[in-house]
């Protein structure tokens, strides 16, 4: 049962660090075991200690963690310093923009610089690069400050940021409405028989390794995804391929790929770094082990980006060429596959 009301003194103390709406399929569930399915890099026992200082809110109401949360209840955790997050320090660090006016700018990201705080990476982010190249940037959704959409970590390309409240209106309701423009260059396992294809399916958290996201068949989880997919080019082994975004939830296209029996090259997360395709000689491996270092992260780059300007009305395309990396792998496979003839594993 709920404890105690919180007041408006002791809100003002607070900060919110967490919040969730239970689905409208939510059956009852402990209130610490809710919380574990929805925040990664945490325990249980720091959740149970965090009810245990009236930290977890259900409907504005401090509660045990025993409480059973049901449907349409809204959990909070309250804590009484400020988010990582919130305490964003600026940080000279290099930005390559690619196109800059007063509503907006585009930036090449590279690989291994995280769009935004959080979970484990508080520093040396695109946001504390954006923070101190850039003042009053204006705040989106989730209070992060320039971000239209993002991309992962070790996933290079291209981002478009919001310098105006109005830009970041506008560009938004964009993504929101499918209208703008997203190509990704992508390197997968097996050899895609399609020429092209779609793959829909809603992504949403898996169900057993948060760290990951999954398809999932009923409506009634995750969000609707939308990828198309075209190949490029046939290395028996792996497929280059084309993927255009209709919708951008987490890790779609390494999740869709995925589904689809195409896991991305060298996907640490969702298994690519495995042969998970190919011959077990040697040399074979060798070759393979060959290609991860030269492409020691997941074969995927954000390659177009295309928006209307939220002033002049204009269609903005703008394109990037496949990073260093990526492009030795690719003809690493080019070249191994002009001198092999390939069985199906």
């Amino acid at each position: 049962m709920a404890d105690y009301n919180v007041g408006n003194e002791l809100e003002d103390e607070l900060y919110e660090h967490h919040r969730f709406e239970a689905s409208k399929g939510q059956s009852a569930l402990r209130v610490d075991k809710f919380l574990m399915n929805m925040i990664e890099n945490t325990t249980r026992n720091k959740i149970q200690q965090a009810a245990e200082n009236g930290s977890i809110l259900v409907n504005d109401v401090a509660v045990k963690s025993n409480y059973k949360v049901k449907a349409g209840d809204v959990v909070r955790l309250v804590l009484a310093h400020p988010t990582y997050e919130q305490l964003l320090t600026p940080e000279n660090i290099p930005l390559e923009i690619v196109y800059e006016d007063d509503q907006l700018l585009v930036i090449n990201k590279p690989a291994g610089m995280v769009v935004h705080p959080g979970h484990g990476n508080y520093s040396g982010t695109l946001v504390n690069a954006l923070a101190y190249h850039f003042e009053n940037l204006p705040m989106n959704s989730s209070e992060r400050p320039g971000l239209v959409h993002r991309i992962d970590k070790d996933t290079t390309g291209l981002l478009v940021v919001a310098k105006t409240e109005h830009a970041m209106a506008y560009l938004t309701k964009q993504f929101a409405e499918k209208t703008s423009e997203r190509e990704y260059i992508a390197l997968v396992w097996g050899n895609i028989e399609e020429d092209e294809g779609t793959v829909e399916g809603n992504i949403g958290r898996h169900d057993t390794n948060r760290m990951r996201m999954a398809v999932h068949e009923s409506d009634e989880k995750g969000k609707p995804a939308v990828t198309h997919y075209k190949v490029l080019e046939r290395f028996g082994y792996v497929t280059l391929v084309s993927c255009q975004l209709e919708t951008g939830r987490t890790h779609q296209i390494r999740v869709h790929m995925k589904h689809i029996g195409h896991t991305l090259f060298n996907d640490e997360r969702y298994g690519g770094d495995s042969i998970l395709k190919g011959t077990t000689f040697t040399k074979y491996k060798q070759f393979v082990d060959n290609c991860f270092k030269v492409l020691p992260r997941q074969a995927l780059h954000a390659k177009t980006l295309g928006f209307e300007h939220p002033i002049t009305k204009e269609f903005l395309r703008f394109d990037t060429p496949i990073p260093q990396d990526l492009q030795e792998c690719i003809e690493k496979w080019r070249v191994y596959s002009k001198a092999q003839t390939f069985t199906e594993e």
